[in-house]
């Protein structure tokens, strides 16, 4: 086993990359406009217009892609382009502070709309027009937020004439006082003639036009309506071609802006102007693009992620990562089809079901993409995407719609299952898929050597749960141990308080020789209905189950309960900085954005209601099974040493007091041949069994055809073991060791005190020694303890879990206990003062720890649903009532 090498890192991603889902688009036609890069594009049924560096716009025709003209009047760059239907209006927004208007038809200037302050709005990022309230929405570059409606009292109220140029000559604007100021000494006032950066170039066919310069009145203006630039811009329902939204009427219509400050926001537009709804914290750099479309908003980010929100919940649904650390600049839509273009000059196209993946890629320009549209071109009778980038060219690509009306919320649990038998082979869902990718990660936290290769599962975890819903972040344990994953699915706010769960899991594993593999154990392999890797079953399968079933609940706006995820890197290595990393993060921290300004107040772990772990089998192949107790433990130490050095059997043998015969009297103290610890006191508060539990274990036995007195021997009787015998020197039949240890264990169950036994069996083993009466010296250690632990039966969160395993496997659950012990679950009930529960998913045949380690393909998928429909139980509010669930 060897650490990943750096090619190998897994990509973070957990969309598939599906390529043979449809063909590629093909390149239909491209546009060339040398040495101006194409910031912004629009259309309508007859044109294509695009604007970019140059202070003019072109206007493409959409049958021949020829140049038809070009639309003069601004004074800088055009930034963005939107396009009134109805009325056939062109908008086009600009760094000269100016938004304008041209008819579609005579593709004349009609209208010049000043921002309020004007040049003091800075440049004009994105635009946005609602049909249904006759409103322009412009996004400016200091932070404001402003509209004008289109409306006669408004127009006649905020309108002057004057003369505009279509053309270039003598360009109609007002100085900006910053950018058209002149050296401080001079003492002149700002005017268009003192910045030379941008030369004016005159034209002998320049054409003066009179038009209404209309302004934005200081009524319909937000102040710092971000905390950055408003860079884009979208309208939920959308009236973008490639939408299949419903036009609302005089339904509510919510704008959406994003910005430089890492927030998307929703505002409720109405007649009288803007109410901020909500905003969402994406925390991954700047918005620099949006798209919309029914009940869901995608927002592309400065590192290369798209945030998927949801708009009637509130929440966050998923997290795509396009291309790491690559502006993501425009978004496109075509029906569930969305367009990520890059800053690299790749086109993703992802066909959003509800496992998001990623149908197409392709290299679709040589420079930075910078603008997409979606569009209709009647001559050809479907739909075209049109990009454009800083290499000057405007493609045009033939895309093929998928199936209209399709939502990108899948169904309710458990209501349909066609999609799951579509998608039964493996490596054909989201769970089997990052499943796979993570089993290829060897996180051994035993072995120095994979330290990195921890570290990466680590951070590739918490990118996986980010993506599928959840704020998730790592939180350091003390120095040398391997990070906490911390991450928090939101569930949906209803009348009553939201139940918050702890699901308690590990990503580490232990080594997994080669030898006794029929396959390679860090690459997971599917036959006959298994997947076989190291950690599909302990314990990576059942937290990705769990993260798929709270990510697809958090989708179908169905998760009414808070689920946090708590998974270690250490449970393999005896939980080494745990406790005590849960201690130092479950308090109150408030986070502050780079501005400054609060941005959310929080506990990292917070309160918790319940518990949840899912890290052990059935006790059989069938029925399934709830685990409900396992037994403590106290691990030892036991060292005998002498003053001497290693002797020769031959010479010193029979003269020296040898600590490997101390070693063996001392450990042949702690039982009395017939399996009973001879520790005093060792029995006394052990728990009897009850004529209740005894039926359970008949039931028990027959279902896994071993005596009752075998299985209760295992869960529910206390013992003792040796594990190993280890020797100072070489080992050698002839040497007399100086120093011996042993590795010795105590299991212990209901009621004992592990405080009481830890005490007693320390006090045993110095009383037995000093019985020999060696010159030999005796040192015990107690290396870690754990407690036992036992469920409640009989609450109401081991009877929704119950009905939840009921309900999906059609079958009563049997209630199993586990000889082996989890220090964190008692550990954890003690700290947030709450049950805990233990649903394992897979089977008796599993192999965990073992060569050949697998998970039933059923299993993991019907074990995800499970988890669904407990979680769904529980946020009913009547569950807690008597016979609620």
């Amino acid at each position: 086993m060897a650490n990943l090498p750096p090619g190998r890192i897994p990509h973070p991603s957990v969309s598939r990359n599906i390529p043979g889902a449809g063909p590629l688009p093909q390149l239909v036609h491209s546009l060339s406009n040398e040495n101006n890069s194409v910031l912004c594009i629009m259309a309508d049924a007859t044109h294509i217009f695009t604007g970019g560096q140059c202070p003019t716009i072109q206007v493409w025709d959409k049958q021949s892609f020829t140049l038809k003209t070009t639309l003069n009047g601004h004074t800088a760059s055009v930034l963005a382009l939107e396009y009134a239907k109805e009325k056939c209006w062109l908008f086009s927004a600009a760094g000269d502070s100016t938004v304008r208007i041209w008819s579609t038809k005579s593709l004349a200037p009609l209208y010049v709309l000043h921002p309020y302050l004007e040049t003091g709005a800075g440049d004009l990022f994105s635009l946005a027009w609602s049909p249904s309230l006759q409103t322009v929405y412009v996004g400016c570059q200091n932070t404001s937020l402003q509209w004008f409606s289109f409306n006669a009292q408004e127009m006649k109220r905020c309108h002057s004439e004057q003369q505009v140029t279509s053309g270039n000559s003598t360009p109609n604007r007002r100085p900006h006082k910053f950018f058209d100021s002149y050296p401080q000494y001079q003492h002149r006032p700002a005017d268009i003639y003192a910045n030379n950066s941008v030369e004016v170039q005159s034209s002998a066919e320049s054409l003066t036009i009179s038009c209404s310069a209309l302004h934005i009145p200081p009524s319909n203006v937000i102040d710092s309506a971000h905390y950055g630039y408003i860079y884009c811009m979208a309208l939920l329902p959308s009236y973008r071609e490639g939408s299949d939204d419903e036009y609302p009427g005089l339904g509510m219509i919510n704008l959406i802006t994003g910005s430089g400050d890492e927030t998307v926001k929703m505002w409720e537009c109405s007649p009288t102007g803007l109410k901020l709804v909500y905003t969402y914290e994406c925390q991954h750099g700047a918005v620099l693009s949006l798209a919309a479309r029914r009940e869901i908003i995608y927002a592309g980010c400065q590192d290369g992620y798209v945030k998927v929100l949801d708009p009637e919940t509130r929440t966050l649904v998923r997290t795509l990562i396009v291309q790491e650390n690559v502006d993501v600049l425009s978004l496109s839509l075509m029906y569930t089809d969305l367009y990520t273009c890059s800053a690299n000059g790749q086109i993703q196209a992802s066909r959003f079901s509800a496992s998001f993946d990623c149908t197409a890629s392709w290299k679709a320009h040589n420079g930075i993409i910078l603008s997409s549209l979606v569009t209709r071109f009647s001559e050809y009778k479907g739909f075209f995407m049109v990009s454009g980038a800083n290499d000057g060219f405007v493609n045009v690509w033939d895309i093929i719609p998928p199936e209209k009306g399709n939502s990108v919320l899948p169904a309710r649990p458990g209501a349909d299952r066609a999609d799951e038998k579509e998608d039964s082979t493996i490596g054909n869902d989201t769970l089997t898929h990052v499943l796979s990718t993570f089993v290829s990660i060897p996180s051994v936290s035993s072995d120095p050597a994979h330290r990195e290769d921890c570290r990466q599962a680590a951070i590739w975890l918490k990118k996986c749960l980010h993506q599928l819903g959840a704020e998730s972040g790592l939180l350091p344990c003390e120095e040398g141990v391997n990070p906490l994953v911390l991450a928090t699915f939101v569930g949906t706010q209803g009348k009553h308080p939201k139940k918050r769960l702890l699901f308690y899991g590990h990503y580490d594993v232990i080594p997994a020789p080669s030898a006794g593999w029929k396959t390679d154990p860090f690459t997971a392999t599917g036959h006959n209905g298994y997947l076989y890797g190291r950690g599909v079953s302990d314990d990576k399968g059942p937290v990705l189950a769990v993260a798929c079933a709270a990510a697809d609940l958090l989708r179908q706006r169905a998760l009414g309960v808070d689920v946090v995820f708590l998974i270690e890197g250490e449970e393999e290595h005896g939980s080494r900085g745990f406790m005590d990393a849960v201690k130092k993060h479950k308090v109150y921290i408030a986070i502050f954005s780079s501005s400054n300004r609060l941005r959310k107040s929080q506990h990292l772990i917070g309160d918790i209601d319940a518990i949840l772990v899912s890290n052990s089998t059935w006790i059989a192949e069938s029925p399934p099974c709830i685990t409900y107790g396992l037994r403590g433990v106290v691990h030892c130490t036991v060292e005998v040493s002498s003053t001497s050095p290693d002797l020769h059997s031959g010479i010193e043998g029979g003269a020296a007091s040898e600590p490997m015969q101390d070693l063996i009297q001392v450990l042949a103290a702690l039982g009395n041949g017939q399996r009973k610890v001879t520790v005093p006191h060792f029995y006394d508060c052990v728990r009897p069994m009850v004529e209740d539990e005894k039926q359970m274990y008949n039931v028990l036995s027959q279902v896994a055809q071993r005596p009752m007195e075998t299985l209760s021997s295992r869960w529910r009787e206390p013992a003792c073991t040796v594990h190993s015998i280890n020797v100072s020197g070489p080992g050698n039949s002839t040497v007399i060791p100086s120093k011996v240890y042993a590795k010795v264990s105590l299991r212990l169950v209901p009621d004992q005190d592990i405080f009481t036994i830890t005490k007693s069996l320390v006090e045993h083993l110095e009383q037995s020694f000093r019985q020999l009466q060696s010159p030999n010296q005796l040192k015990v250690t107690i290396d870690r303890t754990a407690d036992w632990w036992i469920g409640d039966l009989n609450g109401p969160w081991f009877k929704a879990l119950e009905t939840a395993v009921r309900d999906e496997w059609g079958q009563e659950p049997l209630r199993i206990r586990e000889g082996g012990s989890i220090p964190s679950i008692p550990n954890l009930e003690k700290e947030f003062g709450c049950q805990a529960l233990h649903l394992p998913l897979g089977q008796s045949t599993d192999q965990a720890h073992l060569p050949n380690e697998r998970i039933s393909l059923i299993n993991l998928r019907r074990g995800k649903t499970v988890i669904e429909r407990f979680l769904t139980n529980i946020a009913d509010a009547s569950f807690l009532m008597p016979g609620g669930t």
